[in-house]
């Protein structure tokens, strides 16, 4: 599955990814391989990302909104 991170100024994240947590409105939420397409709004907080080697990184975001689509996510953030 495919991640993007974008902020007005910059793209803060792109590649390859196992899992992705994210800080939704109506509260936190994962997204895996195969995720239904969703489209939907984020508050400020961490995006916690495991990639395909088992590492973690983790982006502090002010809000923002999340697309998944046939395993491309991409995440419209405000800036970090």
């Amino acid at each position: 599955m495919y991640l993007e991170i974008i902020t007005p100024d910059k793209i803060i994240y792109s590649g390859d990814v196992e899992s992705v947590k994210l800080p939704g409105s109506d509260g936190s939420f994962g997204i895996l391989k195969n995720h239904a397409a969703i489209i939907a709004t984020l508050n400020k907080g961490i995006v916690k990302i495991v990639d395909n080697k088992k590492q973690i990184e983790k982006f502090e975001i002010n809000g923002g909104v999340v697309e998944v689509l046939n395993n491309k996510i991409i995440v419209l953030a405000e800036n970090a």
